[in-house]
């Protein structure tokens, strides 16, 4: 039976089968290939896409961005202080009014409930950019480019994700590569493992599909025969408890011992961006002055290594994005 996505919203992993990720995972690689062939066909003329940024981004914004206006959409985007949602005006208000006037929304923010509530409003697709429990559309690009850089199918690969196993670029992954039959393995402190039901619920679903899922702490046990090291920024927004941080994650650091650590030569390294891999930014600066480091979650080697792709994977992040827009909206 013929797959159809249209008018659904992305919220979470969690609502799509294996087949529906799968099918977008295809149309995603299709569709880079008419980009870079210079075929592409236009699919989505005269939509309009509305995206609320209530947290700033580089990486979603320019995808989303890109992906419309390659496509022949039009978007119109809000900054942290570009629109009233639930300050002056309810979230469900706004969902009805945008609903109104745009084909789509794609909302960016801190909380799930926000998402849910504009999607259950706004009778339009609604797509999570970004909320402190999930990042679905950057999950999609990390699977498209596993599946570039592995001769294996995704069936066959092992990921060992080091860092705050909490975070929801990491729920998002384990959620992805459970109904996808990866073999995942969030390495980390206890103190920073994933609540006791979402591992419950993650691994039951990883044996349904022949995957696996496991949390542990060591990191020569995690790492060892990973397809690919994965990790994430140790350091969010918020400015307290750094330097106990940094402590507790020091140990799973990617490091060059690390990768060689895996015994596969062709480990590849991914990270979801922005990284504190040296100190040429005013994050890197401000924790090396501060804290006495040069880098935090990766070291500069391994970042500018060959074994980086994290490019590749920022790039992705948009061709994911535009399958997503054709799937919901085009037609």
């Amino acid at each position: 039976m013929p797959i159809s996505l249209r008018g659904r919203s992305v919220l979470t992993l969690e609502e799509f089968t294996p087949d529906e990720l799968r099918f977008l995972l295809r149309l995603a690689a299709d569709l880079k290939t008419e980009k870079r062939s210079g075929n592409e066909i236009p699919r989505l003329s005269r939509r309009n896409i509305a995206l609320i940024f209530e947290k700033e981004s580089t990486r979603t914004r320019t995808g989303f961005e890109v992906a419309a206006h390659d496509q022949g959409a039009h978007v119109t985007y809000w900054g942290p202080s570009g629109s009233h949602l639930g300050r002056r005006e309810s979230i469900r208000d706004t969902a009805r009014v945008l609903g109104r006037l745009y084909d789509a929304i794609e909302y960016r923010g801190r909380s799930q409930d926000a998402v849910d509530e504009l999607a259950a409003h706004a009778g339009v697709p609604v797509y999570n950019g970004l909320t402190d429990e999930s990042h679905p559309t950057h999950a999609l690009g990390d699977f498209l480019t596993m599946h570039e850089f592995s001769e294996k199918p995704l069936s066959q690969v092992v990921v060992a994700y080091l860092g705050d196993g909490r975070g929801n670029v990491a729920r998002s992954l384990a959620i992805g590569a459970a109904k996808l039959g990866v073999d995942l393995r969030i390495v980390s402190p206890p103190i920073f493992w994933p609540a006791k039901s979402f591992i419950v619920q993650v691994t039951s679903e990883a044996r349904a599909h022949g995957g696996r899922f496991t949390v542990l702490e060591h990191v020569g046990a995690g790492v060892l025969g990973a397809d690919f090291i994965y990790t994430a920024p140790w350091l969010g927004e918020e400015e307290t408890g750094w330097a106990e941080r940094i402590r507790l994650l020091a140990p799973f650091g990617v490091r060059a011992n690390v990768m060689e650590a895996t015994e596969n030569p062709h480990t590849k390294f991914m990270h979801c961006l922005p990284a504190c891999h040296d100190r040429n930014s005013e994050v890197g600066a401000r924790i090396a002055k501060q804290f006495g480091i040069e880098c935090m979650e990766v070291s500069d080697a391994v970042f500018q290594s060959k074994a980086s792709i994290v490019f590749d994977q920022a790039e992705n992040r948009m061709h994911t994005i535009k399958s997503i827009l054709i799937a919901t909206i085009a037609g």
